[in-house]
């Protein structure tokens, strides 16, 4: 599934960026944000209104928003947490 796909609050790892679907500038920026391969990622929050833009994703310890579109070019899947 992408990234935008995700069901919200789910962990999940990201398997592959199609990064040629995306603007070099702004792949370069995803990547200095550590949004690549093996992140381990959290969709916080999708946008309400018509094309629910931005979504907002937990990385680590940060937050980043991002478009749908960045989101479309990363394939994740789904972690199992294990039980405490």
């Amino acid at each position: 599934m992408t990234l935008d796909e995700l069901p919200l609050g789910k962990p999940a790892r990201i398997i592959s960026v199609d990064w040629d679907a995306l603007v070099p500038e702004e792949a370069q920026r995803l990547k200095a944000l550590g949004i690549e391969e093996g992140a381990e990622v959290r969709l916080a929050y999708r946008g309400v209104f018509l094309g629910r833009d931005p979504l907002a994703i937990e990385i680590g310890r940060m937050t980043v928003a991002l478009r749908r579109v960045h989101a479309r070019a990363m394939q994740v899947e789904l972690m199992t947490v294990p039980a405490a």
